[in-house]
């Protein structure tokens, strides 16, 4: 199992001079150990383990992708550890929009976007998530985990406070560990907790709440309308990752605001273009004065190469795509997530507090999560687990993402492979 020995081995440091000359000499005595080596000795361990005992499903090549199907390693799955809601993957406009965007301008671009890597696809795809967003300006970086931590490390400085849920995103967490202000916590979803944090904030202070709309590892809510009265009684801005709510909340997939009727009540909207968009990278959309302040001074932004052309002009269409086809397409989703929840619970899983596509398969043990996972991939059923220090201890699980590209029928296999597993191991 992929589980951590309480007694982990601990190689020789062999970057130590010490350990060369002792080696070179013929000495059996190790050179010092270091919090490096006991830190990688000990997960190499614990994925040699797993690799021995054939559970180890981690990095799977995939080398041909049939809608929700998918090929790897000469066996056909059912991709249930997705993050394409909508199933846009292969999308023929898409990908013809890609096509095109490299036959006229390359592959690459000449750097960084502040100096001579700006294209004007750069420029239209920003003007496109703004009026997407209903804001006045956007601004694209090269990475959804780069947006949040240069985001958050540039707005906060010294004498600020940062306040996060504590079940956001680690993109979230580490941005407000760079940053140089107070970083504090809030419990989740506790907004007389996030009361309690912003009454003990000087003043004074500039004040910038955190969350995600939709928590990866849990699949419930953020909820919006109370923390949006908090933080206007309390002087302070709300930025809200909607990395797994783009295409996912609302009628026509715009997000968390959509959801509960609250047009702009959000100030800061942060997003991902590698989920239910299928490229890369994220977004900030906000007035135009912070997008401006952004583009000079976020490292993550100024520092780091722009998006391959081919990358934009395929995000560009997705947007229309999700414009014109989002609301059909949120409508089958919605029908499957109700559908795979409903048959879960109904075999007696505890899938916790999801009302969206992310599901938790509630398992607990390290163990029975690697069981579940061994029996689910030899069954056809590409799912994988989420164990400590990724959760709490005592709260392993089974994530699995359903999709709009998802039929009746492979939900319907699917609940009979998880039920299965989960009977095998002794959740149900």
């Amino acid at each position: 199992m992929l589980k951590r020995s309480k007694d982990m081995h601990v190689s020789p440091d062999w970057s130590t001079t010490d350990g060369v000359d002792a080696v070179a000499n013929g000495s059996d005595t190790p050179p010092p150990q270091d919090g490096f080596t006991a830190r990688i000795e000990a997960l190499w361990e614990r994925i040699e383990n797993a690799k021995a005992e054939k559970v180890y499903y981690y990095l799977q090549p995939i080398d041909e992708i049939d809608g929700p199907w998918v090929q790897t390693e000469n066996q056909r799955k059912l991709m249930f550890a997705t993050y394409s809601y909508l199933g846009l993957l292969k999308h023929p406009r898409i990908i013809q929009a890609a096509q095109a965007a490299a036959e006229k301008y390359g592959t690459g671009t000449h750097g960084v976007r502040i100096l001579g890597g700006t294209l004007d696809l750069h420029v239209a795809l920003e003007e496109r998530i703004a009026r997407f967003a209903g804001r006045e300006d956007a601004i694209v970086y090269s990475s959804g985990y780069v947006t949040n931590l240069a985001t958050i490390s540039t707005l906060v400085g010294r004498g600020d406070w940062v306040i996060s849920d504590r079940w956001n995103h680690a993109s979230i967490v580490d941005g407000c560990i760079l940053a140089q202000g107070k970083f504090k916590r809030f419990r989740h979803n506790d907004m007389d907790d996030l009361e309690r944090v912003l009454k003990h904030a000087p003043a004074s202070a500039g004040k910038l709440v955190v969350a995600d709309a939709v928590f990866s590892m849990d699949g419930d809510i953020f909820n919006l309308p109370d923390a949006v009265a908090l933080c206007r009684k309390y002087n302070a801005r709300l930025m809200v990752d909607e990395a797994h709510s783009l295409g996912v909340l609302g009628a026509t997939g715009r997000g968390i605001e959509e959801h509960f009727d609250m047009p702009g009540a959000v100030d800061i909207k942060m997003g991902t273009l590698s989920k239910t968009i299928p490229g890369i990278g994220g977004y900030i959309a906000g007035d135009r004065k912070l997008i401006t302040y952004l583009r000079h001074s976020a490292r993550g932004f100024v520092f780091s190469a722009a998006l391959p052309p081919q990358v934009t002009a395929a995000i560009l269409t997705a947007f229309d795509v999700l414009e014109e086809e989002g609301v059909a397409l949120n409508r089958i989703l919605q029908r499957n997530v109700e559908h795979f929840i409903s048959g879960l619970k109904a075999a007696g899983f505890d899938t916790g507090m999801t009302c969206t596509p992310i599901v938790p398969i509630m398992v607990q043990t390290e163990e029975r999560a690697m069981g579940m996972t061994k029996y689910c991939q030899d069954h056809g059923i590409f799912v994988l687990p989420v164990l400590p220090p990724a959760v709490p201890e005592g709260t392993a699980r089974l994530r699995a993402n359903v999709t709009a590209a998802h039929t009746p029928e492979d939900i319907d296999f699917a609940l009979e492979v998880f039920v299965q597993a989960g009977k095998q191991v002794g959740v149900i």
